[in-house]
């Protein structure tokens, strides 16, 4: 039987009725561009706080970030989560994870260009700054991996507590290479480091842990235990060894457990599952049981938090880090996808309403990134009693505000690209779910307040470095003058600080951040701040930039240009 003829077959001139539409009006992909070059608060920031050395350099890497190639290996790792095995085929215990090849690439880049261990191996000037600048764009690339990065990196101000230890391990922690495999430490030359804090029981209050430690011989510092009991979050199960917390006699205190024994054998602590985690897929987190495994003490005993808080305001520097680079890649696309689509007869990125939300947007993440690197100025200077006092107080601030204004930039990002941002062949989903992760990660809003609360009392003249730090832009604008001085004022009296403790901090990092934009930043984008932030209600949502100051300009500033 004989099919009719198809009427679609026809054509009308030179095309086939067959033909439904053209496509029009859509960005190309933002990709093969480069992520240090095409961002000029980034390179601003790098020269200002002392890393001009590194420029080379970070161009090098931030044209390996923007390749279409490496933007795919953030998506493969994110598509395709970790899995776990509690035996092999034989019976044996192996506690084994396994990654995409996307995720393993991504760490071998990251460990081999020395996110882990520049700033101990060539510390100086800028040696920080080098650092964040470098980690800032990797962590555009994919967020998750990062986190067996940063604990690495941060584990080295905790094991030089305990010398013996860290002649052994330092030198495989800070040689700039990957790992991978599930072997003993001894048979490598490149390690990770995790670690163990919390339990089901008190979450961010680790002085309620249950898990033991027994000592199997002489008790103290650098002294070998079994640690008996359980840790609610570990991430990275994978690394090679994991600073925990256990209780002695005398108290909390920090062990350095390994994955195996020196022996060969398998330590004794156990994955129960793996984390099901609305973000941060790639990555793999666990809870374990912890069967009397092999742990050596870290520091004083008794003082196991004290030794562990030099690892912990590491990590809670990358978290403001890894934020700020959240918010970047969001304006990128953002900027990128308005500059490209038309709606209504005019670009998006020319409209007015538009203007205001995409400058905002950009206002966020410039303050945040002035922000974190001059805490890695204030690293780089520890030396420096102003410096060491500053980074002391800017740290939790930071870490609180940075952290708590990402979700709702990433979501906002997501909007002006419409529809098409909620697609999960777009980046913008994995940023908004990755969004939240770090404000609850390593201390949530309230525990960095209490932080805060923590630095004042202990060390009331980390007040003092704050305030001289942020008067460095007094007279410059009337509205900062205003607010830097209601704040004074305000914390006359801090009795309830508690109580008042978030809306104290808001403005401490509005404080800090409008002084440095108005000292060091471009004048539109601090002069659009103080507008909004500083005299107009800074909590409203973005797109409230008030009349006369200039979006256009901003826009052009943040956007990336891609050839």
């Amino acid at each position: 039987m004989n099919s009719p003829t198809r009427k679609t077959e026809f054509t009308t001139g030179d095309h086939p009725l067959s033909v439904t539409h053209e496509v029009m009006n859509q960005p190309r992909p933002l990709e093969n561009y480069n992520l240090y070059e095409q961002d000029t608060a980034l390179r601003e920031a790098v020269l200002r706080e002392g890393a001009g050395h590194a420029c080379e350099d970070l161009s090098r890497f931030g044209t390996w970030a923007g390749k279409a190639e490496t933007i795919e290996l953030g998506q493969q790792a994110n598509a395709n989560k970790p899995t776990f095995r509690t035996h092999d085929r034989y019976g044996h215990r192996i506690d084994e994870v396994t990654f995409h090849p996307s995720y393993h690439e991504l760490m071998r880049v990251a460990l081999e260009n020395g996110l882990h261990s520049t700033p101990w191996t060539a510390p100086g000037q800028g040696a920080h700054v080098a650092r964040a600048a470098k980690y800032y764009m990797h962590s555009q690339v994919e967020a998750a991996h990062c986190c067996p990065v940063t604990m690495t990196f941060a584990a080295i101000p905790s094991l030089r507590n305990q010398p013996d230890l860290a002649k052994v391990w330092s030198p495989k922690v800070l040689t700039n290479a990957y790992d991978s495999r599930n072997v003993p430490d001894s048979e490598k030359t490149a390690v990770t480091i995790g670690m163990a804090m919390t339990e089901k029981q008190g979450g961010s209050d680790v002085r309620a842990n249950t898990t033991r430690a027994h000592a199997l011989g002489p008790e103290g510092p650098g002294q070998a235990y079994e640690l008996v009991g359980h840790k609610w979050f570990v991430s990275a199960p994978m690394c090679d060894a994991f600073l925990v917390l256990a209780q002695t006699q005398r108290g909390l205190s920090c062990f350095l457990m390994p994955r195996w024994r020196p022996d060969g054998s398998k330590n004794p602590w156990q994955v129960q599952q793996l984390k099901n985690k609305m973000g941060n897929v790639a990555n793999a987190s666990s809870e374990v049981e912890i069967r009397g495994a092999l742990a050596w003490m870290v520091g004083e005993e008794g003082r196991g938090v004290r030794t562990i808080i030099d690892m912990v305001a590491m990590t809670r520097f990358d978290c403001m880090i890894g934020s700020a680079a959240g918010m970047r890649q969001a304006v990128a696309q953002a900027t990128h996808h308005c500059h490209h689509r038309s709606a209504f007869g005019a670009r998006l990125s020319e409209q007015p309403l538009m203007q205001n939300v995409l400058a905002d947007l950009i206002i966020e993440n410039e303050a945040a990134l002035a922000y974190t690197m001059r805490v890695a100025r204030a690293m780089d200077n520890q030396n420096n009693e102003h410096e060491r006092l500053l980074a002391r107080l800017a740290t939790p601030v930071g870490k609180y505000w940075i952290c708590k204004r990402t979700p709702n930039h990433a979501y906002e990002a997501m909007e002006c690209i419409g529809g098409s941002g909620v697609m999960e062949d777009c980046i913008m989903p994995r940023l908004l779910r990755e969004s939240p992760v770090n404000a609850i990660w390593e201390g949530s809003g309230n525990v960095q307040c209490l932080d805060t609360l923590r630095a004042l009392q202990k060390e009331p003249e980390t007040l003092d470095a704050f305030f001289k730090e942020a008067g460095e832009a007094k007279g410059a604008d009337r509205r900062f003058d205003q607010h830097l001085a209601q704040l004074q004022h305000d914390f006359a009296d801090i009795s309830d600080f508690q109580y008042r403790a978030r809306n104290l901090v808001d403005r401490m990092a509005l404080a800090l951040q409008g002084s440095l934009l108005l000292r060091y930043g471009d004048k539109d984008v601090a002069d659009a701040f103080c507008a909004s932030r500083l005299q107009n209600n800074g909590g409203m949502n973005y797109g409230n930039l008030p009349s006369g100051t200039n979006p256009t300009a901003i826009i052009k500033r943040g956007t990336p240009v891609v050839g």
